[in-house]
């Protein structure tokens, strides 16, 4: 059977092919204005890419804030039951997952099946999230892809008190006028980030092994301030961005 996900976030819509649990594609967009041309979009190029024709693809699972919007799946899913599918796939010793997205972030444990336990989510305030990043990237006039690296140079972690998006980018603008490095205040701003994250994953009990999903997964900088606090290594697949799409997709080859 050959089955597919749709993963349509706040920022970007993902895709996934897979057949006989081996993944024939992946495929991200920005989601743009129009949650619906995206969840259409994202899956079209993904088939024209590998080939197959509409009719290849026997069962189709949409997920993500705008998986209501995806009309041509068989059945909508939430993020939480495929990102739980998805880690279990990628690395079957998964015991919980953190995911960034771009406007919210989860905390989730799940069984040695890869079913969910429990889970919390914050979905109620952008900070701690990829909004949040971009908000302070601009205001750093930083690159939002050297974010993670830069972080890394820094001798000492700024403070960002504030979890508010507003009031934290006016702590950093202050910060800029005090003349703090770069470095520091992008350190200090994953550093809040990882606070915000633990501290809503302790009231589940987050267990080791942990991997992270989301597109905030590829930032070595806050994949390190989540390591520092949690005291132990977090896994990062290459398929993070991907992992709801992929979980999506595993989940429809079972309807």
């Amino acid at each position: 059977m050959i089955s597919a996900g749709v993963d349509i976030g706040s920022i970007s819509a993902k895709a996934a092919i897979i057949q006989d649990q081996n993944i024939l594609g992946t495929h991200v967009i920005l989601t743009g204005y129009n949650a619906r041309n995206a969840g259409e979009q994202v899956f079209n190029e993904l088939l024209m890419r590998l080939s197959i024709g509409p009719e290849g693809i026997q069962r189709i699972v949409a997920t993500g804030y705008g998986r209501n919007s995806v009309t041509f799946a068989h059945k909508a899913v939430t993020e939480i039951t495929c990102h739980a599918a998805g880690a279990h796939y990628l690395q079957p010793e998964t015991k919980s997952i953190i995911d960034i997205g771009g406007q919210d972030s989860k905390a989730i444990v799940i069984d040695s099946q890869g079913k969910v336990k429990d889970f919390a989510m914050n979905d109620k305030c952008a900070a701690g999230t990829g909004r949040f990043l971009e908000v302070m990237a601009r205001a750093l006039e930083v690159d939002l892809d050297a974010f993670g690296h830069l972080s890394l140079t820094a001798d000492n972690a700024a403070v960002i008190s504030s979890l508010c998006t507003v009031f934290a980018e006016s702590e950093v603008i202050s910060l800029i006028s005090k003349g703090e490095k770069r470095a520091n205040i992008i350190a200090g701003i994953h550093e809040s980030i990882a606070a915000r994250v633990i501290a809503m994953g302790n009231r589940i009990g987050l267990q080791a092994p942990v991997m992270m999903t989301g597109g905030v997964a590829k930032n070595i900088g806050v994949v390190k301030a989540l390591e520092k606090k949690l005291k132990t290594g977090i896994m990062v697949s290459e398929n993070a961005q991907v992992n709801g799409a992929i979980g999506a997709a595993l989940i429809a080859a079972t309807l």
